[in-house]
């Protein structure tokens, strides 16, 4: 697959007016919004942005308005960030916002849902169970097979998350899903290559940007794993075929506009082992903008700097007034 080289951002920052960075809140992803806000914030004031850092867990969201703030980038991560309700908000301020509307957002925070319309609409995504307790996870875990991930069904940077092998962890991986969330996810474990593919809107089109390739330690991707060490290849160019990143490349734009997104996003899939088959995990409409995030890597591969790239999300915020 070649690689898609992306246009420099070329209006002028004032054009932009006066822009909060939406980071911190309340959500269990606290800390990463804000190592993800303070990049972003930073980034866009070095570009001549008039951008200024805003916590909802701080002041309420009706000083966006009073101090005359002309647009939003939403560096939230987790519920009451990524969900739908401050877009909600938002749209109701009537002040333009980054990424994904009300309805996109909060289907794609949910993903059992974002699954039951996967499979709808005929796009690859592992087998689950929703569970509601212990007892039902041992269950899903007869019919699913082990090895079994369990994980709250709206978080997201692999937090509550438990991969099961044997019917005597079911209760403790319940309890570690159930106190992030009362509706708890069981999924079918794929074995493989783990990828995440980001996407885009360029001039008014959908444009996959280049695959990375994960590998960690004992294929053990986690919250510490993630954010908080060095010990993670990622490849990117994938090197994997130019075929198979091209396919996986069409299966996520598929995802990103059957749930109505808008802006930009990630989204996660699992190459089984074997037959190459690919499956959508979940799709973040929030993705991370950390130091170890993957968005900015992927872009910079594709020529765009992370400030750039700051500057390019920026420059689309709107409302949604269909609601997505």
């Amino acid at each position: 697959m070649s690689i898609v080289q992306l246009p420099a951002p070329t209006l002028d920052p004032r054009s932009l007016g006066k822009v909060a960075v939406l980071f911190g809140g309340t959500s269990a992803e606290r800390d990463v919004s804000m190592m993800s806000g303070s990049g972003v914030l930073k980034a866009l004031q070095s570009q001549g942005v008039d951008a200024h850092a805003f916590d909802p867990a701080e002041r309420p969201l009706q000083d966006l308005k009073a101090e005359g703030f002309d647009r939003c980038f939403i560096a939230l991560h987790g519920r009451g960030g990524e969900d739908g309700t401050v877009q909600g908000a938002l749209e109701l301020l009537g002040i333009p916002y980054t990424g994904s509307g009300v309805m996109a957002s909060s289907i794609a925070m949910d993903k059992i849902m974002t699954k039951r319309i996967w499979r709808f609409e005929g796009l690859p995504t592992p087998d689950w169970r929703m569970v509601s307790s212990a007892e039902d996870c041992v269950h899903a875990l007869s019919v699913l097979g082990s090895p079994m991930i369990v994980k709250p069904a709206r978080e997201g940077s692999s937090i509550g998350l438990t991969k099961v092998t044997d019917p005597s962890q079911c209760a403790a991986a319940y309890a570690a899903a159930a106190q992030h969330d009362p509706e708890v996810l069981c999924e079918q474990f794929i074995d493989g290559d783990e990828t995440t593919c980001p996407v885009l809107i360029v001039n008014g089109q959908v444009q996959a940007l280049p695959l990375i390739r994960i590998v960690a330690p004992d294929g053990n991707y986690d919250y510490q794993n993630k954010y908080f060490t060095d010990d993670v290849k990622y490849l990117c160019p994938s090197q994997l075929d130019a075929d198979e990143e091209a396919e996986i490349a069409r299966q996520v734009v598929r995802a990103f506009k059957t749930l109505g997104c808008r802006g930009w996003a990630r989204a996660d899939v699992m190459i089984r082992r074997g037959d190459r088959q690919p499956f959508l995990l979940e799709i973040n409409t929030a993705p991370g903008m950390t130091s170890h995030s993957l968005v900015p890597m992927s872009a910079r591969v594709a020529g765009l700097s992370y400030e750039q790239l700051c500057v390019h999300l920026l420059a689309a915020a709107s409302l949604d007034s269909a609601g997505r």
